[in-house]
């Protein structure tokens, strides 16, 4: 204990003997083991998840749009597509194309004089029945071919489908409702039905049937292969009906909401036999020869009396 208490007095000595010696000589020493430091101020605070900072951002070569294609060989024109996956160019162009329905109404029916007004017990009458029975054939024919591709078609059954095409159609009509007529009208029936309606007020309305619509036409044809057939069936109404159309200013144009009329239409219906979700619409309307012209619509104005001058002229 001794021999550490005097060590410990000789080391204290010492410190404070030579201590003010070495720091003056210290200041004086150039700075040999002297390091600076940069501290980043864009670096991340948190250390964490640095690996994944670093595959956030990644380079992207980016094409060299200054060559030109004309200087370049055909070897390297395919390297470089090749790089790029660009596939080659097709010296020919394909576009594709839906046939959904036919441009016209092929070998249309020709409706007889004086049909719904003449007896069937006329001369007149008896004429047409047997014009009937002999283009009967062909007909027969086409709704034997609907049955090869639709089991479940009946003639009967068919007009009362077509009745309720028919009447939605004309309800479409009125609302002017574009987007769903389409569902129950054709490409081709389309822009007739929808001409002229804008800026108009229709009034519609189906009342009866004067007599059962019935089947009087139908005919199918190919369009570029033998198996896409189209089948068109036109179809006999005889009903009873009220229109009314009025202008933007809300003047009545034509027809009238109260005033019933007899309406003899025939209106040709026609399906995409070859697709399986085929239906049934509107294609056309078929317009008798012998009918008389139709009247131009009348405007109607409102008879406005002339006012009385009742102003007291001075003397």
């Amino acid at each position: 204990m001794a021999l550490r208490g005097a060590l410990a007095g000789i080391h204290t000595r010492l410190l404070h003997e030579k201590l003010p010696s070495f720091l003056n000589s210290a200041a004086t020493l150039p700075l040999i083991n002297t390091q600076i430091v940069r501290h980043r101020r864009t670096k991340h605070w948190d250390p964490k998840f640095k690996q994944l900072r670093r595959l956030k951002v990644f380079k992207v070569d980016l094409p060299d749009y200054r060559k030109k294609m004309s200087e370049m060989t055909e070897e390297q024109i395919r390297s470089e597509m090749k790089e790029q996956g660009i596939l080659p160019h097709r010296p020919w162009q394909e576009h594709q194309f839906t046939i959904s329905s036919t441009g016209a109404v092929f070998e249309p029916y020709i409706p007889p004089e004086g049909d719904g007004k003449v007896s069937p017990v006329s001369t007149q009458g008896a004429k047409q029945s047997l014009e009937f029975l002999g283009k009967k054939g062909k007909t027969m024919l086409c709704i034997k071919k609907i049955r090869h591709y639709d089991e479940d078609f009946d003639g009967p059954t068919f007009c009362n489908e077509a009745l309720g095409i028919y009447i939605k159609m004309h309800e479409l009509m009125v609302e002017q409702d574009k987007e769903k007529l389409i569902d129950y009208v054709t490409e081709r029936a389309y822009p007739e039905i929808i001409h002229n309606i804008d800026c108009k007020t229709l009034r519609w309305k189906y009342l009866k049937e004067l007599e059962m619509p019935r089947i009087v036409h139908a005919r199918q044809t190919a369009v570029v292969t033998d198996d896409n057939i189209f089948v068109q069936v036109t179809v006999r109404f005889h009903t009873q009906q009220t229109l009314a159309i009025y202008d933007r200013f809300g003047r009545l144009i034509h027809g009238s909401e109260i005033i019933a009329k007899d309406v003899l239409e025939y209106v040709v219906f026609e399906k995409h036999l070859s697709n399986e979700y085929g239906v049934w619409r509107v294609h056309a309307k078929i317009v008798p020869h012998w009918q008389p012209p139709k009247e131009p619509s009348k405007m109607t104005y409102k008879l406005i009396e002339p006012q009385k001058n009742t102003e007291v002229v001075p003397k």
